[in-house]
């Protein structure tokens, strides 16, 4: 993110980010970094959009018998208040936060995701 500074622009990080870490289904991140690609943007984009969504219905239906075997370690950074939301979501509802970001995909509402250069916004 860029900032103007006594008339300069200068480039920040945004604070509003934080880093995690979790176990996420191979084939549904391969899925995610195709959908990524097609609407021009990047999976951690189309992840947050999906949670918003789905913390927006206050329920989930989860069958954690069918928890994918194909979980890979996946880095990203969120908006530090979704991933608060998403713990929470997550623990009120008997599931593991990365449950909850994989279920997440059946959420998301392509033509609300933030475009790929939304990063690169001067404030």
């Amino acid at each position: 993110m860029w900032k103007h500074v006594n008339g300069e622009l200068i480039h920040t990080t945004d604070t509003s980010r934080v880093k995690f870490r979790t176990n996420i289904s191979a084939e549904l991140l391969d899925e995610l970094k195709t959908m990524a690609s097609n609407h021009h943007t990047h999976v951690n984009y189309l992840l947050e959009n999906g949670l918003t969504n789905l913390i927006a219905t206050k329920s989930i239906q989860f069958n954690k018998k069918n928890r994918p075997k194909d979980r890979v370690q996946y880095k990203t950074t969120y908006n530090k208040e979704l991933l608060g939301d998403v713990k929470e979501f997550a623990k009120k509802h008997g599931l593991f936060a990365n449950d909850v970001i994989e279920h997440s995909m059946y959420f998301i509402d392509v033509d609300t995701v933030k475009d790929k250069d939304y990063k690169h916004r001067v404030k």
